[in-house]
């Protein structure tokens, strides 16, 4: 990001002293010393804190101080140290220190920029930042914050750099400031004599480095923001030309070949010998076989070979983390770990359920992968990394090496669903790289990503509400989990260590934080108490993930079931129980717009049903309606190859994110959101058997297909009051799940208690070997799924 390095001075003064001369639209910007224009925001002190709307009853953390609005506050200090860099030409550059994983966040940045610096959106190139340190937390894409934290600080900085532009026109102009007129990049006097962007920056670079104070465009001044606008990756993405990490060739990295890992039968098993090692290099095309920490290596000249050597090799295991153990045996952990209910079961007053939820793959599309070159007393590495400050570190550990030492380049993503906050293959790339003394580039096979990558936590979810004398007076939550892993910390290294420190009971504080920052009931029930404990402190034991929504699809899917039992017990319509007890506006809105949208109460076939549920994080608020028939013709219809079951045939989402920075990137998360519930609570999950899972591909995985989604789906983008984004690429999957199991709930008279509702069913799969780890490549040129 253009002299990216530069850092602003100190600014003189108290922070307070500055903060009463700013407005609410009125910053403070540099604009740096050095060659071209290179500006900077600075938003570290003077900010707003996060409040709360008046609430009749006692506010849960969440509705006073959330986990974005901490997410938020940990990128501030730095915030100063991203910056916008104008070329020659006149267009705009920035390195983004998030990871675009298909999310939409390049294009929303882009339309950010353009609309700031009067710039059309194809004039704007927005890449990805590499790790830097010094960002410490800003470096973190996760919990949906992206948009929310870089906001402020990315059009301060794209008016810093108009202004700066406009000044250095103005002297070569001979006008004022206040006379020109910026169309398309180019910046016109009242005369009509004219100066484009590039010129002006060529001008407007200062020798030293100087504070400049900018206004914001108005909401009524924005004419890019708020409009749809079309994915500017998505040409490449479609054709073939956007690359993701194993898109690098020879000409990125020099003799960088295909490399595979042979696995362990077991969960996290790993290998004492190999017994066949020279025969395995001997193969036609591999080039290297060695023993790394998970596994064996290979590398050959491609990934045919490289499948055909894992296949070949003859390797003694070490048992795995959770040897013969399955999933009924975590079910009773958690049972035994799960934290008491404080207000006693008393007959016709309680309702309650107690909840259970499988372990599911946090797979991405993008197979997992990375590029390492480890030489000559350094690295460097290629991937699509959410933290890539934090994978910079374990590299660097994991080589014995100064975390200076190691380069870790940020490559665009095809998905992550919070697997890529984790640097596994990065470090599985280094371990190998440095053991062949050669570049790899690493690719995991479909098996092993269900069977030894990052899955969602098994989970229980125990509620108990009491009414009396017609009034829902407490409710009660009791969410116990297998630990979920957050050893990535906050992106940087500190806390990432302290996560990682041993007994677990340090990344157990940071589940819990997650848990109460993140977790909110919004209604008015009198005494709430939502309560996290996980059962299984050490994390090595399951490798977890916070995958998308973390900790909320479950737990929303709990309380909008029970929520539905509390409406039936008082005889009250569940949209009209939940509009009199919610307590946010915004809420109360989202929900009256779907069950309107949704023709909520409308004429139903026995067997089918409506479900209706609501969701509060992330600075907004969503509800989802669904249509769902459950009918024997319906459940049992035959697709070859496919998951059948219940249908969803109608979904409404409705949707309230703050200000809306692209229409259809909203939308488009809102659709994959609704894809993510409802596998979740039809069809998919992970089956823990004897020490290792049974899933071994994506045709094992029962995710939705297009013969699993609705016939009818809507999506409505709610106009808001709030100026400020709130976040989107995770608020879809909460309400969605909930609703599904509502709608299921209500069209069998049933209420659901274990997710997936299939996961007893017959598997719909013959489970492919442990030994080999991988099945066979096809070899006819036809399409097959592994």
């Amino acid at each position: 990001m253009g002299n990216s390095s530069a850092r602003p001075p100190a600014p003189s003064g108290s922070g307070t002293g500055r903060a009463r001369h700013l407005s609410r639209r009125s910053f403070v910007g540099y604009v740096m010393g050095g060659t071209g224009l290179v500006v900077a925001a600075d938003l570290a002190l003077g900010s707003a804190p996060a409040h709360a709307l008046p609430i009749p009853s006692v506010p849960q953390v969440p509705e006073v101080y959330d986990l974005n609005d901490f997410l938020t506050h940990c990128a501030l200090p730095t915030s100063q140290l991203i910056a916008i860099h104008v070329d020659e030409q006149g267009d705009a550059h920035f390195a983004l220190p998030r990871m675009e994983v298909g999310q939409g966040i390049t294009t929303s940045t882009s339309m950010l920029i353009a609309d700031e610096l009067d710039l059309p959106l194809d004039r704007v190139h927005v890449t990805l930042a590499p790790a830097r340190p010094e960002l410490l937390f800003n470096q973190l894409t996760g919990g949906s914050n992206t948009t929310i934290s870089t906001y402020t600080p990315i059009r301060v900085a794209a008016a810093v750099a108009r202004r700066a532009l406009l000044e250095a026109a103005a002297i070569e102009l001979g006008a004022l400031v206040e006379t020109l007129v910026v169309k398309g990049g180019t910046i016109f006097d009242s005369l009509g004599s004219s100066l484009t962007y590039g010129q002006a920056a060529a001008l407007a670079a200062p020798p030293t480095t100087r504070q400049v104070r900018v206004s914001l465009k108005t909401a009524a001044e924005q004419k890019v923001v708020g409009t749809p606008q079309r994915r500017v990756d998505a040409l490449d993405a479609v054709t073939g030309l956007k690359k993701y990490a194993m898109d690098l060739t020879e000409a990125d990295v020099p003799g960088a070949l295909p490399t595979m890992v042979c696995r362990a039968p077991d969960l996290n098993g790993t290998a004492r010998e190999v017994r066949n090692r020279a025969a395995v290099l001997a193969m036609p095309g591999v080039t290297h076989v060695a023993v790394i920490p998970t596994g064996v290596a290979v590398r050959a000249r491609t990934f045919g070979q490289c499948i055909d050597a894992v296949r070949a090799l003859d390797v003694v295991w070490n048992a795995g983390s959770v040897p013969g153990r399955s999933a009924a045996d975590i079910r009773k952990e958690l049972r035994r770990a799960q934290l008491p209910l404080a207000v006693p079961k008393i007959g016709a007053t309680t309702v309650e359920g107690d909840f259970v939820f499988h372990f599911r793959s946090g797979s991405a599309l993008e197979p997992n992968c990375a590029v390492a070159d480890v030489r000559d007393g350094g690295a460097t590495i290629w991937g699509g990394l959410k933290s890539p400050v934090d994978a910079q570190s374990k590299v660097a550990k994991a080589l014995g090496l100064p975390q200076r030492k190691v380069t870790v380049n940020v490559v665009q993503g095809g998905g992550s669903f919070g697997r890529k906050l984790f640097s596994d293959a990065a470090i599985e790339a280094a371990h190998a790289s440095k053991a062949f003394g050669v570049p790899v580039k690493l690719m995991w096979h479909r098996a092993d990503e269900p069977r030894q990558g990052r899955v969602h936590p098994m989970a229980t979810s125990r509620v108990r509400a009491t009414v009396l004398l017609g009034s829902v007076v407490t409710f009660e939550q009791r969410h116990t989990s297998v630990s979920t892993d957050f050893t990535h910390g906050l992106g940087e290294r500190l806390t990432a260590e302290v996560a990682a420190l041993p007994t677990g009971l340090a990344n157990l504080g940071f589940s819990e934080t997650i848990f109460l920052l993140s977790q909110e009931l919004p209604y008015n029930f009198g005494v709430v108490t939502q309560l996290l404990n996980e059962s299984n402190q050490d994390v090595d034991r399951f490798n977890t993930s916070s995958v998308r929504n973390i900790y909320s699809p479950d737990v929303r899917t709990a309380n909008e079931l029970i929520v539905d039992q509390l409406a039936a017990r008082l005889k009250q319509d569940p949209v009209e129980f939940r509009r009199r007890h919610l307590k946010s506006r915004t809420v109360k809105r989202v929900l009256a717009r779907a069950a309107e949208l949704g023709e909520w109460g409308r004429p139903m076939p026995a067997g089918t049903a409506q479900g209706i549920a609501i969701h509060k994080e992330y600075k907004g608020a969503t509800a989802v309606l669904v249509e769902i028939d459950c009918r024997p013709e319906t459940v049992h219809r035959k697709v070859r190859d496919a998951v059948t079951g219940p249908r969803v045939t109608k979904a409404v989402v409705v949707v309230d994110c703050g200000l809306v920075v692209n229409p259809l990137g909203v939308e488009a998360q809102m659709m994959g959101g609704f894809s993510d519930g409802m596998a979740q609570a039809l069809t998919y999950s992970n089956h823990l058997v004897d020490g290792h899972f049974l899933e071994a591909s994506w045709d094992n995985s029962a995710y939705t297909r297009q013969w699993n989604t609705p016939f009818d789906f809507r999506c409505e983008v709610l106009e808001s009051d709030r100026r400020e984004p709130g976040g989107i690429g995770e608020a879809g999957v909460a309400a969605s799940m909930a609703a599904v199991a509502c709608a299921y709930a209500r069209a069998t008279g049933t209420m659901p208690t274990e997710f997936p509702i299939n996961v007893h069913a017959p598997l719909h799969f013959e489970p492919k070997p442990f030994v080999p780890s991988v099945p066979a490549s096809p070899v006819d040129g036809l399409d097959h799924v592994n």
